[in-house]
């Protein structure tokens, strides 16, 4: 694939990056180790704990192992330890190397430990100081990454969704170590503050759109989305087929986050504001879009008054896709979306990442593209919007 280092900055719009052990106890002020997330022994497996809390398996985070194979997805992901896993699941320096070896310039990463919206912290921490205390301990060491990879790992920072006035001033801090955008949990009424078609948002919208950070919706990302992912199979389908059935139904479950932002009017009060739906896809778009037009025609006709652009064009002034698997009919599905709102990814190393040669993949599941169409979803796309 004409798409080398040379040519064309692929830039992989979804990753994940396993968190070192030491992240939050090398980092700790004095005598505040104990109270940060750490790993111990609970009932004979490593655990990250806070205090007396559990926060999750300390697990491999994804499923390629050291000799590069990728493993079985239940196995990896509820019985493997960060010993099994590849070194660029967990290490920076060895995830650059492999990004050289497979053609890609940049990863935008995402967290594992700490949810896939930072939402697992305020589950599991009380006090309000020491949340916020772990969630900037998280992006310095975020920020300090990216610096040292020379920007070539993009972490989103996570923001502290339970106080608005703490996300505006967590976002600015982001923006002054250099970091590209925000990882927003989407509901943060979980975590006790309005949800978001509250305008008490509209100063992180506001600080968001003036700071040029693109806020992140990845799937799964609240604690109310997780609530449902055991209880999408039917009971007695076996482990392996109720990971792919919660995993078909995450990707779509980002359809409510978008609907729910289009109606919200977040992106007619600020039209600089950009919005990235992750690791969701995009053959569902035009659909729920269509779809949007029409409820909103037929049962909230004030509401279509008071918009002016339609869902689909809100959706190409302001909003991006994720894309990495699909290849039906990609053509159609690109101009309906828009080629300058799909940006490619590949969720390494989680299940169902394309590993080992996913720019193979692209060029397959592409190949319909134009030149010029491709290199907007590979490179262009992400280049702009992360300032790359």
């Amino acid at each position: 694939m004409a798409a080398n280092l040379d040519q064309v900055k692929v830039i992989d719009a979804d990753t994940h990056l396993t968190e070192r052990h030491d992240l939050w106890t090398s980092r700790a002020p004095a005598g505040m180790k104990d109270r940060l997330p750490h790993v111990t022994e609970v009932d004979g497996q490593a655990t990250w704990v806070i205090g007396d809390s559990v926060l999750g398996r300390a697990g491999a985070g994804g499923v390629v192992d050291k000799q590069s194979v990728k493993g079985r997805s239940f196995e990896a992901l509820y019985e493997w330890e960060i010993d099994r896993v590849h070194e660029a699941a967990y290490d920076p320096v060895a995830r650059v190397e492999l990004m050289d070896q497979i053609g890609i310039w940049a990863h935008v990463i995402f967290p594992n430990v700490v949810g896939l919206g930072g939402q697992a912290i305020a589950g599991a921490v009380e006090d309000l100081a020491l949340r916020l205390l772990c969630v900037e301990i998280y992006n310095d060491a975020n920020a300090e990454m990216q610096a040292n990879s020379n920007n070539r790992l993009l972490p989103m920072a996570v923001m502290p969704a339970w106080d608005v006035d703490a996300c505006v001033r967590e976002a600015h801090r982001a923006k002054s170590m250099g970091m590209r955008g925000v990882n927003l949990t989407s509901d943060p009424q979980d975590q006790g503050a309005p949800d978001l078609a509250n305008r008490a948002w509209d100063p992180l919208w506001e600080a968001c759109s003036g700071l040029e950070l693109p806020v992140h919706f990845h799937i799964g990302a609240s604690l109310t989305t997780m609530t449902y992912f055991d209880t999408y199979p039917w009971p007695s389908h076996d482990d392996d087929t109720k990971l792919a059935i919660g995993g078909t139904l995450l990707f779509v479950g980002n359809a409510r986050v978008v609907v729910n932002i289009i109606c919200s009017g977040m992106l007619e009060r600020f039209p600089g504001l950009n919005v990235v739906s992750v690791e969701s896809g995009a053959g569902w778009i035009p659909f729920i879009l269509e779809a949007l037009d029409y409820e909103m025609a037929e049962n909230a006709p004030n509401l279509k008054a008071a918009l002016s652009l339609s869902p689909s064009e809100v959706f190409k002034r302001q909003m991006y896709a994720t894309i990495w698997f699909e290849r039906t009919d990609l053509a159609s599905l690109v101009a309906s979306v828009g080629e300058d709102n799909i940006m490619f990814e590949t969720d390494f190393p989680h299940p169902t990442c394309l590993y080992p040669d996913p720019l193979r993949s692209a060029d397959e599941n592409m190949r319909e593209l134009s030149a010029t169409t491709r290199n907007k979803i590979l490179s262009g796309n992400a280049c702009k919007l992360y300032h790359v």
